[in-house]
């Protein structure tokens, strides 16, 4: 009998955290051209979500501009 793959679907945040955390601690324009997006607005929304539904997976390591963030 053949068993069957499965399949683990991941959400695009999920996606952005993994690669931040091959980025390390970095700014927001860091980590959107590591994604493959010109300018640091591109991941504005996703970052806004991460923040807001799931906390403990970002560390907003300063309050002031340029922030810097971390996956945990």
């Amino acid at each position: 009998m053949l068993k069957a793959k499965k399949v683990i679907s991941r959400t695009y945040e999920q996606m952005c955290l993994d690669k931040l955390k091959e980025l390390g601690k970095s700014t927001a324009s860091e980590w959107a051209s590591a994604m493959g997006y010109e300018t640091h607005n591109a991941l504005a929304k996703v970052i806004r979500r991460i923040v807001n539904e799931t906390p403990d997976k970002l560390i907003v390591v300063y309050s002031r501009k340029p922030r810097y963030y971390q996956a945990t």
